[in-house]
């Protein structure tokens, strides 16, 4: 008997990352948000100069002598700490935001949004 293979896959989709995406509003329709290949990589990458420009300040700061490191895993709390303060202030989000192409006013962003799991029945 002959079977097909019925299992869903991932394929890979190429992007043309140098033309700019239309803008969109940031809270117009979430859904495109999260699976709009274009945002997703702009947001990967506001991420990866956040988590540069940290990861260079730690280094300053131990180099200057002004910041003592014991071990791997105090570097990588003291890591996670700053990322998180960060994430958890409207300069943080902001930053996202307009590295994504977004214009927000910093009195608008909800820094404790609801997450709305939908359940089946």
């Amino acid at each position: 008997m002959n079977q097909t293979n019925t299992e869903p896959t991932l394929a890979a989709l190429t992007f043309d990352l140098s033309r700019e995406p239309v803008q969109t509003d940031a809270g117009a329709n979430p859904f495109k948000l999260v699976v709009d290949p274009v945002m997703r990589i702009k947001l990967r990458r506001a991420l990866f100069e956040m988590i540069e420009n940290h990861d260079q300040e730690l280094a300053r700061y131990v180099s200057e002598g002004s910041l003592a490191l014991d071990s791997y895993k105090e570097y990588i709390e003291l890591f996670a700490r700053s990322l998180r303060e960060t994430m958890s202030t409207t300069e943080g989000i902001t930053y996202l935001l307009e590295y994504c192409g977004f214009e927000v006013n910093k009195d608008d962003i909800n820094l404790n949004p609801e997450t709305r799991w939908k359940v089946e029945r």
